[in-house]
């Protein structure tokens, strides 16, 4: 299974761009902190790199800037290249099924100058709640400790 759950903050501004077939696709990087401290107390962070597609990547390039802080479900995607001296390269991303936005509503009006940005604004209509009905069929009682793996 390949699922990424991530919070952080963008490290820049997204930049929106559409394919061919006018698929728009928004990128941007967020800082994530490690649950390690270095000796002298400073936080471990990762840098990475995120893609998002079609009506989200809009929304993302609309309501967020750098500084503003997400939580990313997707899931990691590489890619193999050679560089232009013929060195094998691989590169990481996620590509984010779900983008949510955890700034506050008011710093993202103040700052980028968006008036009237209410949360139903954040909406997107294709995608769903995947988890909605999860441990639903589940009743405890029928399950037996034969059945468990330990």
């Amino acid at each position: 299974m390949n699922k990424v759950f991530l919070i952080g903050r963008l490290t820049r501004d997204p930049e929106l761009r559409y394919t061919t077939n006018q698929s728009a696709v928004a990128n941007f990087s967020i800082a994530v902190d490690r649950n390690f401290r270095r000796e002298d107390g400073t936080q471990e962070t990762d840098f990475i790199n995120i893609e998002v597609w079609n009506k989200p990547a809009e929304n993302v390039n609309k309501y967020l800037k750098k500084g503003s802080q997400v939580a990313i479900d997707g899931s990691i995607r590489m890619d193999r290249f050679n560089d232009k001296d013929g060195n094998a390269r691989t590169t990481y991303r996620v590509v984010a099924n779900n983008v949510q936005f955890l700034s506050k509503v008011d710093s993202v009006e103040a700052d980028s100058g968006v008036s009237s940005v209410k949360p139903s604004d954040f909406n997107v209509d294709d995608t769903t709640d995947i988890y909605s009905d999860f441990g639903k069929d589940i009743k405890v009682d029928e399950i037996s400790d034969e059945e468990l793996p330990f």
